[in-house]
């Protein structure tokens, strides 16, 4: 563990999985992987400093008891290490520590910005020496293979340029036994709460982003990316096709 408070804002971007000229979806549009690596980095770095208190106003605090939820799914334990993937501000990893003080957390974030709000935000507490930050892209993490017990994503992985190549990532990353834990948004199953949730998600979100953020057209694209995000069997196919089991 490193010196310093731990922190580690190493830029990584060249060490990412070659891109090729594949179009992958950005909000309601195509694009190629390497130019959604750069408009996922330029809507977070708009949105970092509100990003907390967006979740809070979307979700009406929710998003506070689905984040207790996955932790203690998880369960982490003193003597582990655990990846938080699009982990910036650091909520998790907060979450994690508070569960068990002495876990080892490594947070990594595709945004520099990010990764600020949340160390500054960690800093001063009890566990700060606990967490390591690192700037870098998912789908190719400077870490050797084997190197984590387990692996948390909190509404990042929709983000990602290649899901099937992050998953692939990530299982690379986990030790035998790992468990990797995904908190994301998808579509519901019943009709009428869907129609609901897309009146709420075009006529609400977008003018909380514009009233809180001062970003509408970041929080119209985060309104997207759910919208084109794979429906939950979709999503457990390709995490079995990268190898986990018990999905």
């Amino acid at each position: 563990m490193p010196g310093n408070f731990a922190i580690e804002l190493r830029q990584v971007w060249g060490k990412s999985l070659s891109m090729q000229e594949n179009r992958v979806p950005f909000g309601s549009r195509d694009v190629t992987e390497e130019q959604k690596s750069r408009l996922v980095r330029d809507v977070f770095t708009r949105v970092s400093n509100r990003y907390d208190m967006m979740n809070d106003a979307m979700s009406l605090g929710i998003h506070r008891l689905w984040k207790d939820a996955v932790v203690n799914w998880l369960a982490p334990m003193p003597h582990q290490h655990i990846l938080d993937l699009a982990g910036g501000t650091g909520d998790l990893a907060k979450r994690i520590l508070g569960h068990s003080p002495r876990t080892r957390v490594t947070v990594l974030d595709l945004t520099a910005d990010m990764v600020e709000v949340g160390r500054d935000r960690l800093r001063a507490g009890p566990v700060s020496d606990q967490v390591s930050w690192v700037v870098g892209d998912a789908l190719g993490c400077p870490f050797p293979t084997g190197a984590f017990d387990g692996c948390t994503i909190g509404f990042g992985i929709r983000n990602f340029q290649a899901i099937p190549t992050a998953l692939d990532e990530i299982y690379r990353l986990l030790k035998f036994g790992g468990k990797l834990a995904i908190l994301e948004f998808s579509t519901l199953r019943h009709d009428v709460l869907q129609t609901a949730y897309d009146w709420y998600s075009d006529a609400i979100i977008p003018r909380l982003g514009s009233a809180i953020a001062n970003d509408r057209d970041s929080y119209v694209y985060l309104v997207e990316s759910i919208r084109r995000f794979p429906p939950p069997g979709t999503f457990m196919s390709l995490m079995r096709d990268a190898g986990f089991e018990s999905v």
